[in-house]
């Protein structure tokens, strides 16, 4: 029965991609943000010369998401169009996530255990999870593996069994975690505390761990000497970049920070009510209730198990608070952790619906239908709000991004040194020298990022030919320099909707 119910986990997902991506093609289908076209480029260098690199013959230490990018390089080494297999993926994953949290539903709730589909379902249908699949992005990817460690794990808490061969099995897929996106680091010693509080030996305990973080770092090894062979780091260089990128945000009061992510992440919006995820917010009472029940059961036998993944995810929204405390493109950093949130928070609303009064209670009866009606029409009815979001996100950096690339190709020489704060799309399309004004290739630009006087000298100095400008990010001061010619603006009407900025081709040093 189980296994007849995840076909109805399968048909969601494919209803939900067929519905963001149909909606997005009636313009020009792509993807809903410019570092998709970095990860893209990064794939398809690695397919042509067998390196990791952004440009042809620099190797860069830019990438966050390397096992992504040999899964994206694969389509282009079997010659298969790169929307194709990227949705592909992004829908395998949301498949996986979704199966994932119906494993993990059955070992936590497993008295409830013919409700697992339900979980799947809504995880499929909460509309940020099903962005993010269509995003070409590696999110999906790194929330459905962690699911599925944290399914794996909850198996051997559970039944307080464990084998060396489990040990391996979810330190290997750990470090290919870490490997997706550094901050799955978290979930690893997560599991490792978990694996201390098993019952055994102290010194025994000490092996399983050993185990497992040594199986962990077998898969990072060539990762991290890569980077640190080109950067001089084991990290790559987006996570330095970032953060001075947007320290005006990290000089803002944590509290406020953690506060704002935290509400983002279950479901809240970042601004305006179509960002809200219903599927997140309504559950935000099951949620607590069902973590009050996890901190109960866990605490009278000494384990982790209900509450590693409830750990999981608040740490990691704790983490992102800590170091990168934006909720741009719909908390795309905060995606991984909601189906964490979902889940619980439909546990708690079962609990609460099944066992708050008899089942003969006339009462009770009608509350949970309409708690379920209100439920679906709401998660639906966002489902659609959406799918415009992810349209119109598209449009966007086709419009933007593509368009620019596409003026460049045609209007400037192959060996043109161009200067631009997003490189995804000249990256691919145009394939020009790039100075990256965000520092993930240009790593010698983060010490600049804070001051843009600093920055524009440094542009002016270097040689550089171009400048393209993006939304949100005018650079003024060199726009308006008099060795600085307009050459080219895409003046796209949906961008000046959004109240932000077109991007703008200037060409540099011009007498």
């Amino acid at each position: 029965m189980i296994q007849n119910r995840r076909i109805w986990v399968l048909l969601a997902v494919i209803i939900g991609m067929a519905l963001f991506l149909g909606l997005a093609a009636r313009d020009r289908l792509g993807f809903p943000l410019d570092d998709a076209w970095i990860h893209q480029t990064y794939a398809r260098n690695l397919a042509r010369y067998g390196r990791l690199e952004f440009t042809p013959g620099l190797p860069s230490a830019g990438s966050t998401a390397p096992l992504w990018t040999l899964l994206l390089a694969l389509g282009y080494l079997l010659h298969l169009p790169y929307l194709l297999w990227s949705n592909l993926l992004g829908g395998l994953s949301l498949l996986w996530l979704g199966w994932s949290g119906m494993r993990l539903w059955q070992i936590l709730w497993p008295v409830q255990a013919s409700r697992a589909w339900l979980a799947g379902v809504v995880l499929v249908f909460t509309w940020p999870l099903l962005w993010a699949a269509a995003s070409g992005m590696e999110t999906l990817f790194f929330a459905a593996v962690g699911l599925q460690l944290a399914a794996w794990y909850a198996e051997i808490a559970a039944t307080n069994t464990f084998s060396y061969r489990d040990a391996v099995r979810l330190g290997f897929f750990a470090g290919l975690l870490i490997l997706t996106r550094p901050d799955g680091l978290l979930l690893l010693l997560l599991i490792a505390g978990g694996f201390f509080l098993l019952p055994a030996p102290t010194a025994k305990r000490f092996v399983r761990i050993g185990v497992l973080l040594g199986t962990a770092v077998l898969p990072l090894l060539p990762y991290f000497l890569f980077n640190y062979a080109t950067s001089g780091t084991v990290w790559p260089n987006t996570l330095y970049a970032k953060q001075v990128e947007y320290a005006a945000a990290l000089a803002q009061p944590f509290e406020g920070r953690f506060l704002q992510l935290l509400y983002l992440s279950l479901g809240g919006a970042a601004s305006g009510w179509r960002g809200v995820s219903s599927a997140h917010l309504l559950l935000l009472p099951g949620l607590l209730v069902a973590a009050w029940h996890a901190l109960r059961a866990d605490w009278a036998q000494r384990r982790l198990l209900f509450l590693l993944p409830l750990l999981w995810a608040g740490g990691h929204v704790l983490l992102y608070a800590w170091r990168l405390p934006v909720t741009f493109q719909h908390g795309r950093y905060l995606i991984p952790v909601m189906p964490i949130w979902a889940i619980y928070g439909l546990a708690g609303w079962v609990l609460v619906l099944l066992y708050s009064s008899s089942e003969s209670d006339r009462t009770l009866w009608l509350g949970q239908q309409v708690a379920r009606l209100s439920f679906t029409i709401l998660m639906l009815f966002f489902l659609l709000q959406g799918a415009l979001a992810f349209a119109t996100d598209v449009a966007i950096v086709e419009g933007e991004m593509v368009t620019v690339a596409g003026w460049l190709a045609n209007n400037t020489p192959p060996d043109t040194l161009i200067a631009s704060h997003d490189i995804g799309a000249i990256g691919y399309f145009a394939e020009r020298p790039l100075l990256d004004l965000a520092g993930l290739i240009s790593p010698e630009v983060i010490p600049l990022l804070q001051s843009e006087s600093a920055l524009t000298q440094y542009i002016l100095d270097s040689e550089a030919q171009y400048l393209v400008t993006a939304p949100g990010w005018p650079y003024s001061q060199i726009a308006n320099h008099p060795s600085t010619i307009w050459r080219f603006t895409t003046d796209f009407t949906l961008t000046k909707a959004q109240g932000l900025n077109n991007m703008t081709v200037y060409e540099l040093g011009v007498p």
